[in-house]
């Protein structure tokens, strides 16, 4: 454990700042506890003196998970009157007696929705949490939530749909896009639950990474009716704040992204709403989206009640890297020179926090615009200088060099050094190249959409970071009609849309991205089409691609003879420009981890962290280790951590809870000095957040055991613990 100087100082901080009335937080009622974002309660049965006794309360099975291991749960429960609301790895809703696990009542939207009547992978498995809404003396109770690109309008008491909303009882969030039809990639999902101020429903949702992703337009609806109420153009339309960043003043009618993908906060007292936003589609070359790219990769503040701008900051411009902000900011109030200050801090994939003064959005310390290195790309004008804040200190390292590679021993020290000299660049901010650069911290972060706890008595944040290099190279895109056989078509289809995530020679990368080499002992073309039609789990749907378009395609994944018909749909395919992905001239050879041969990460450890930061003077308080390998460790090796997805939780009760590691595990640390004070094995990995809460006196800690994440196998329970 690295102990720092300071780590005393957020315990001698005054614990009586005024409290935000608006939150409650000895309620779980909202994603991250409350609408601060800030995963904290003040609960404090359960302390550093008795958390040694925590047992199993209860175990709640779904059944639904994916056979395969693909399926996961990153669900944050709340809990409502004693009642847990939550979902299953197939998506169901769940109502679960919070202090005993019995199944109350479950809406599966199947039985709704028609496509996923008729077929099993008709939407993108992964939800993050439910949105709670009442009127007026609590006499409508309503819970909305995601399964796909719809919304959910579901009444508490039953889990039947509230007919009168929107659509029969949801709401279809691939319509009303003011775009052109086939003009963008139709994939949307929305992840992260929206989040409600007063009776304002506002929410963003997820795209497609690839150039003709559909727009991140932030939507309000209204939650009684379902009808829009207000947004905002992520990428501005003619005449709005922050058109004049783009050179192509064509721009917003065929780019898309800049989308709210991971949460947003509220201060309900003011009545804004703080939105993160992701890259611009197309992430790594932008040679034809050039400029700053607004309002991608930014934190913006958002009149909740009417969607007007009132400020933002750019945290990458011209984002290469995929640096996304994939978590909400938390709403803490500070004390920094003596001055009590109401601040918002958003943590970022590369290891940094931005703080900032919540009204008027001017940074709390200094950031430099540091100068970065140029692109070596023909046709990549990357943007000269990123953003570097002086404080908070980051929770993440920062570099990675030679001296970085892991040395657990000699033979595959010598493998991994073989590795690292085959990627030319090392520096943060160094644009993507055909020679690779080493991305650290990894696509994965840093920081994550697990997010970041705050203690709002002390103004300390508490974030867990990855800390494993991925390597990105670039290549060109192979021309269309160098092969004029169907299957010499369907690669260079294949190399549009695939080549990302399983490779050029197709075989995938680790648990992630299966090999996709001899699919055909695997599917039949049948299946294999729905699959790339409406997607699977975790992988997205491709409706982009016409039929034809995909009949060579299956022809060539399936390794089927040119003569031979893959299915009714057997037209010559049409490889003509289509879209704004026919204009991107180079492409990558796949989110590569850096791993030896036995799958440990190619740095040297920590893998996996948990860190302390004060938010009040921007120290590092401490960092420890976050999970381990049992068998490093059998062998006298320190905790080295490992890749974790899933945020912490904090407690008045002086502990953090995460769960979040490959190690399958659930720890508590004392908050103080990140010392680990209890830990138990769940069925399966918890890549998610905890959430605590109270039933007729009682104390429970339940978290969603997912897993199906970097080789981890899946799971369908909830486990919830308590005091004997």
């Amino acid at each position: 454990m690295q102990k720092l100087a300071g780590i005393g100082l957020f315990l001698l901080l005054s614990s009586c700042q005024e409290k935000n009335s608006f939150n409650d937080y000895s309620q779980w009622q909202t994603y991250a506890g409350t609408k601060d974002g800030n995963r904290y309660s003040s609960l404090d049965q359960i302390t550093l003196k008795n958390v040694s006794q925590l047992k199993e309360a209860w175990t709640f099975s779904s059944n639904d998970k994916d056979p395969d291991n693909r399926s996961q749960n990153q669900c944050n429960p709340i809990i409502i009157n004693g009642i847990l609301y939550g979902t299953s790895p197939s998506l169901k809703l769940l109502a679960l007696d919070a202090a005993t696990g019995t199944l109350r009542w479950l809406f599966d939207p199947a039985t709704v929705d028609t496509t996923a009547k008729k077929n099993k992978y008709a939407f993108y498995k992964v939800n993050r949490g439910v949105v709670f809404w009442q009127g007026e003396k609590g006499k409508d109770q309503r819970l909305l939530y995601n399964a796909g690109s719809k919304v959910y309008c579901i009444n508490l008491a039953d889990g039947k749909p509230v007919d009168s909303f929107g659509k029969g009882g949801y709401l279809d969030l691939t319509e009303n896009l003011e775009r052109e039809p086939d003009t963008y990639n139709p994939f949307l999902s929305a992840t992260t639950p929206g989040i409600i101020y007063k009776d304002v429903f506002i929410i963003g949702h997820r795209v497609a990474e690839s150039a003709d992703a559909a727009p991140g337009t932030i939507r309000a609806f209204d939650v009684r009716t379902g009808n829009l109420k207000w947004k905002f153009h992520t990428i501005p339309h003619p005449g709005e704040k922050g058109y004049e960043t783009w050179e192509d003043k064509e721009g917003w009618k065929k780019f898309g992204g800049a989308n709210s993908w991971a949460g947003m906060s509220l201060d309900e007292k003011r009545g804004v709403v703080y939105v993160p936003t992701g890259s611009i589609g197309g992430d790594f070359y932008g040679g034809i989206r050039k400029g700053e790219n607004l309002f991608g990769n930014s934190l913006l503040a958002l009149d909740a009640a009417t969607g007007k701008y009132l400020w933002h900051y750019q945290v990458v411009h011209h984002d290469l890297w995929d640096r996304d902000l994939a978590a909400n900011p938390n709403l803490v109030t500070l004390q920094i020179n003596g001055e009590k200050i109401d601040a918002v801090a958003q943590i970022t994939k590369h290891g940094y926090i931005f703080v900032f003064n919540r009204e008027t959005g001017a940074p709390l310390f200094p950031i430099e615009e540091k100068k970065v290195p140029p692109s070596d790309l023909p046709g990549e004008v990357a943007w000269p200088t990123q953003p570097i804040p002086s404080l908070p200190e980051p929770f993440a390292r920062q570099k990675f060099g030679i001296e970085d590679v892991a040395n657990l021993d000699k033979e595959t020290h010598e493998e991994l050094l073989t590795q690292y000299n085959q990627i030319k660049y090392s520096a943060m901010f160094t644009p993507p190249s055909k020679d690779g650069v080493w991305i650290f911290p990894g696509f994965d972060g840093g920081g994550e959409w697990g997010g970041a706890a705050v203690d709002p008595e002390s103004g300390v944040m508490f974030v867990n970071s990855s800390e494993l290099p991925w390597s990105l190279t670039m290549v060109d895109v192979p021309k269309d009609g160098d092969d004029h056989s169907m299957k010499g078509m369907g690669k260079a289809i294949y190399s549009k849309y695939c080549v990302a995530c399983h490779g050029i020679n197709r075989k995938g990368n680790g648990s992630s991205f299966p090999s996709l080499i001899r699919l055909e002992k695997k599917y039949t073309t049948s299946q294999a089409w729905k699959i790339i039609e409406n997607g699977k789990n975790m992988m997205p749907a491709f409706k982009q691609i016409k039929s034809a378009d995909q009949n060579a395609l299956l022809a060539f994944l399936m390794n089927v003879p040119d003569k031979e018909p893959v299915s009714e749909a057997h037209s010559q395919p049409s490889l003509k420009p289509k879209s704004i992905v026919d204009e991107v001239p180079y492409t990558m050879t796949g989110y590569n981890r850096f791993l030896d041969k036995n799958g440990y990460p190619g740095i040297t450890p920590p893998w996996g962290t948990l860190n302390a930061v004060d938010l009040n003077s921007g120290k590092l308080l401490w960092k420890v280790a976050l999970g381990e390998y049992p068998e490093l460790t059998a062998k006298g090796i320190p905790a080295t951590g490992t890749e974790n997805y899933g945020g912490p939780l904090v407690t008045k009760g002086g502990l953090i809870f995460i769960a979040a590691t490959k190690d399958e595990k659930i720890r508590a640390f004392d908050k103080a000095t990140g010392k680990v004070v209890w830990e138990h094995r769940l069925p399966a990995a918890g890549y998610a957040t905890p959430s605590t809460y109270s039933v007729n006196g009682k104390q429970y800690v339940v978290i969603a055991c997912g897993g199906g994440k970097i080789g981890s196998k899946s799971g369908d329970s909830y486990v919830a613990f308590a005091l004997p």
